[in-house]
């Protein structure tokens, strides 16, 4: 157990830090799954609705290495395995 005041505020911080990444990176897993089955489905889908889910995972990958939640690298592995999708579709 933390003994003094700062490790106890540092343990609040580290939740609170903890749960907000948590909740990036479900919503970045929700919306990359958009995006793979958006390329996969071949009907009921236009080619603008298609670009339109692949450019908010994008979006939100850019998004989490600015804020530090994602590593660099690891986000460009995966915009360059979802624009190797794209491209294929």
């Amino acid at each position: 157990m933390a003994n003094t005041k700062t490790a106890k505020e540092n343990i609040k911080i580290n939740q609170r830090n903890t749960d907000r990444n948590r909740h990036y990176k479900s919503r970045l897993k929700t919306v990359i799954n958009q995006a793979y089955s958006a390329l996969e489905t071949t009907s009921g889908l236009s080619p603008d609705e298609k670009t339109t889910h692949v450019r908010s995972a994008l979006r939100l990958l850019d998004k989490l290495v600015s804020k530090g939640i994602l590593k660099k690298k690891a986000s460009a592995r995966k915009k360059s395995q979802l624009a190797k999708k794209a491209h294929v579709s």
